[in-house]
């Protein structure tokens, strides 16, 4: 009933349903278009639907309103927030830059619009390392999560001053989750994501963004896979792979944020299209640079 109310509303609202890799499945089910947080709001921005309804958490919807500021942006789910993009403020930033003159900033998507906003150049899990090797800075402040900072700091010569934010599901996984897993699957193929911490990066078979996962997943010969990210995934390379076994590096890595989305608050959202999602135009402007700047590389 809930699925036939959403398709229905969808129509009537010239709606697009963007669902992000750790929504709940019956949420991707539903969508329209599945993927990471910058995947959605570029494919959103070609959409000629007049409403999107994001599920996912507030920094992507605000970045597919500045990349779609013709179009209704609206959340799926009111209040789901990340707390990593919420460990740094435009303000801080501000700060942090006036601590270190001359150095860039690059500043991953998963952010406030502000931060966005005071940053030189946006990067994705799965672009940091080019988005670094791009600039002519030798000194470079990432924000605001510390541990993909590390790791794209291991492929340049750069200095490299992270920010001290963390994904809070990607940075309790320990070592042993790892050993422990790779003990019940000895034959599974480790992915992991790079907000990972190092001592878990260094164990793991590859690391990739949610959307290397993906693909990684369909490339592999490997028929097991341990996957350490948000257990969301593991419902996309299900649906994708059904010849192929997924096994989550640790049953404890939820988004609490990212499961406040059901079929019942999107279809209030369709229904209300609200809460609509706004970034005021002199800040929308100047982050839109920053993510332009990226998407040029």
């Amino acid at each position: 009933m809930l699925a036939d109310d959403i398709l229905r509303l969808k129509r009537e609202r010239n709606a697009v349903i963007l669902a992000h890799n750790y929504q709940p499945g019956e949420v991707q089910k539903v969508a329209d278009l599945r993927g990471d947080s910058l995947e959605l709001s570029r494919a959103a921005a070609r959409e000629e639907a007049e409403v999107l309804v994001f599920c996912g958490v507030d920094f992507m919807a605000e970045t597919a309103a500045i990349l779609s500021p013709d179009k209704r942006v609206v959340m799926a789910a009111a209040g789901a927030g990340c707390p990593m993009a919420h460990m740094i403020t435009a303000q801080q930033l501000r700060e942090f830059k006036a601590q270190n003159p001359g150095a860039a900033v690059v500043c991953y998507v998963n952010s406030s619009a502000e931060v966005k906003a005071e940053s030189d150049i946006c990067c994705t899990s799965a672009n940091g390392v080019e988005v670094v090797a791009s600039l002519s800075e030798e000194t470079v402040l990432f924000v605001p999560d510390r541990n993909l900072g590390r790791y794209v700091a291991r492929f340049t010569d750069k200095r490299i001053i992270t920010w001290d934010g963390y994904c809070y599901v990607h940075d309790r996984y320990t070592p042993e989750d790892v050993r422990r897993a790779c003990a019940l699957h000895p034959e599974a193929e480790v992915l992991v994501h790079p907000e990972c911490r190092p001592e878990v990066i260094d164990l793991a078979d590859g690391v990739y963004s949610t959307s290397g996962m993906a693909r990684r997943a369909k490339e592999s010969p490997a028929r097991e896979f341990i996957i350490g990210t948000e257990v969301g995934m593991n419902y996309r390379l299900k649906e994708d792979n059904p010849g192929k076994e997924f096994y989550p590096l640790s049953e404890r890595a939820v988004c609490v944020d990212m499961k406040k989305t059901s079929l019942a608050t999107v279809r209030a959202a369709l229904e209300t299209t609200e809460p609509r999602v706004v970034v005021p135009q002199r800040i929308a402007d100047r982050a839109r640079v920053a993510i332009e700047r990226m998407l040029a590389i």
